[in-house]
């Protein structure tokens, strides 16, 4: 009796345990079921298609990841550089280089233009208002000599202070010398009051004389005739500075500004008012030679500095020359500055092209390839290695020298790419980093 009892007591304990082992295998089977009724898929590259079953995207094609639960994204570690954009990281190949420092003296060219020098220029003006009845000036650039006969002119005035000479010479002599000053203020020469004097006959055609040697221009055609001008390449500026520089790095260049013998637009019958300037004399004996100079190149030029230049057809005729004025200019829309040098040898012709080389010396800052260096406008960008890819980052630069770039931002540790233009297809793909301590 006592041994069915045990026997009864180890089989319940057994059916128990069985019991509770099927209830723990059909409860993780139910939570493996629900499990894997809630796994996603998604893209990596397209977040929004999220998928309950393996397969592709939709829109890439690229096989679907699993989204765990806990994480917004499950990313394979091998391709997290390929998803970032490409606009701001670029994966290359390219060699990478480093900056280099140190002083350096660069010969940079510049080019100017033969003039007149405008201390030696004289004016002619009309001390009274009338007609002009004679010119005998036809052209611009006319040789002239001092005391040669330039034009006559009628004044009604001139006339009126001759008859008041004549009448004053009969009937007041005491006020003679008055009368006499009054007509040599009005432009008559002293030889002409006597010639009324003896003669007792007004002359209504005042003769108008040339008061030096050289070459006469007219004086509305003064600014467009004797100034050169000069054309500055883009900011450039510059292709000295980086604030405008561009990817040739050019300078200005002076145009020819050569005489030309155009007729003068003053005519006979034409009036003239009192103290109209009408012509200008410029002597050939004082020329001048003029370069344009772009303002980062301009900043390390002095007055007194040394330099050699050459007529642009003959550079076996390279003389030295010392600058005796520096002009800043502002013309046709552009920054530059005009650099003068006297000239003591008159064998030069007003127009003629130089070309001038002077040294300068770059101090500070660092040294890059031109090629490495991608212009944006007026912004210059390198592309700098972090890791295993390119960032585009700005910079600023000040000057450019044949094949090489000053740039003032602390590159020193930097490594970037030798090509920068292996690197970029569009300027618009560029996104500067901002943050760059420059």
């Amino acid at each position: 009796m006592r041994n069915s009892y045990i026997v009864s007591i180890i089989l319940g304990i057994s059916f128990i345990l069985s019991g509770l082992t099927a209830c723990k295998n059909g409860t993780d089977k139910a939570m493996h079921a629900g499990h894997a009724q809630h796994q996603l898929y998604t893209c990596p590259m397209h977040p929004q298609v999220v998928k309950d079953q393996p397969g592709q995207c939709p829109i890439c094609g690229m096989d679907l990841v699993l989204k765990d639960a806990n994480k917004e994204l499950v990313v394979d570690s091998n391709i997290a550089g390929l998803t970032k954009p490409v606009n701001e990281h670029v994966i290359a190949s390219i060699p990478a280089i480093t900056a280099e420092s140190g002083t350096r003296i660069y010969s940079s060219e510049v080019n100017g233009v033969i003039t007149y020098d405008t201390r030696h220029q004289t004016s002619i003006a009309s001390k009274v208002g009338g007609r002009v009845e004679r010119l005998l000036i036809k052209y611009n650039y006319q040789p002239v000599r001092r005391g040669q006969l330039i034009m006559e002119i009628y004044s009604p005035d001139l006339a009126a202070a001759q008859r008041e000479l004549l009448f004053v010479a009969r009937n007041s002599p005491e006020m003679l010398s008055a009368a006499k000053q009054r007509l040599q203020l009005l432009g008559m020469q002293p030889a002409q009051i006597a010639q009324v004097l003896q003669s007792g006959n007004v002359l209504y055609r005042v003769p108008v004389y040339s008061n030096s040697d050289g070459y006469i221009l007219e004086k509305s055609a003064q600014s467009q005739a004797v100034a050169p001008s000069a054309i500055a390449a883009p900011a450039a500026s510059s292709g000295e500075g980086m604030g405008g520089m561009s990817g040739g790095g050019t300078t200005p260049a002076a145009t020819s500004t050569a005489p030309a013998a155009s007729p003068v637009l003053l005519r006979e019958g034409q009036y003239v008012n009192a103290g109209q300037s009408l012509f200008t004399i410029y002597q050939a004996s004082g020329l001048v030679a003029e370069f344009a100079f772009t303002p980062q190149v301009a900043a390390k030029i002095k007055k007194g500095q040394k330099l050699l230049f050459y007529p642009v057809n003959n550079k076996t005729a390279m003389q030295p020359g010392n600058i005796g004025l520096i002009e800043p200019v502002f013309r046709n829309g552009q920054n530059f500055t005009l650099a003068r040098i006297y000239l003591q040898d008159s064998h030069f012709q007003v127009g003629e092209l130089m070309t001038a080389n002077i040294p300068v010396i770059y101090t500070g800052g660092f040294w890059l390839p031109k090629k490495a260096v991608w212009q944006l406008g007026n912004k210059s960008v390198v592309f700098k290695k972090e890791h295993n890819t390119y960032v585009p980052v700005e910079i600023v630069a000040t000057a450019t020298t044949g094949d090489m770039i000053q740039v003032s931002t602390d590159i020193s540790d930097w490594r970037i790419a030798a090509n920068a233009s292996y690197l970029v297809d569009s300027e618009s793909f560029i996104e500067l980093n901002k943050n760059v301590q420059q």
